[in-house]
């Protein structure tokens, strides 16, 4: 039997937002892996992408996947680059259901407006083109992942939850 919720998707897709509200209608409790890994280190993931490169910070993602798995009741905010690694895919699957949020290039543009210079691989001169360019390489990886998907473009976090929740109840190997 599963017992957590994984959140995967590309950054501005509701991963935050619609975890925290899942994880408060459930009682769960809410865990961020791009937090961990910004404790774990001692500072910003862009400072860890300017110091030490994404391949340092894959590794603490990969660490940082690891514990998380290995707890329970808990609503767990993947970063969108997590699906790269298959261990860490490997490893949330044992003990989680993974829910796919999507949604398209124009959305995740207008998400990522405010806080674009925390997020080192929208730092090019066409954030636009960049995110296009990511969702459709790792497109593949995420469908691959996912145990559900949903849309959220066009969806409200509270209705994103609720869909979440009653695709869960439907689902034999997992109990709300």
């Amino acid at each position: 039997m599963k017992r957590n919720i994984a959140l995967i998707g590309f950054m501005g897709t509701g991963k935050t937002a619609v975890g925290e509200v899942l994880a408060g209608k459930l009682g769960w409790r809410f865990v961020e892996m791009d937090r961990l890994i910004e404790d774990k280190a001692g500072r910003p993931i862009p400072d860890i992408f300017s110091r030490e490169g994404e391949t340092a910070f894959r590794e603490m993602e990969i660490e940082v996947a690891r514990k998380v798995a290995g707890g329970t009741k808990q609503v767990i905010a993947c970063g969108g680059g997590v699906v790269l690694n298959w261990i860490n895919i490997d490893r949330l699957r044992e003990t989680s259901r993974i829910v796919y949020l999507t949604a398209s290039p124009r959305t995740i543009l207008r998400r990522t407006a405010v806080d674009r210079n925390e997020r080192p691989l929208l730092s090019v001169p066409d954030p636009a083109e960049r995110i296009r360019e990511l969702v459709r390489f790792r497109r593949p990886f995420y469908q691959r992942a996912a145990d559900i998907t949903v849309r959220t473009s066009r969806l409200r976090v509270d209705s994103v939850v609720e869909e979440i929740m009653a695709r869960l109840r439907e689902d034999e190997g997992f109990s709300l």
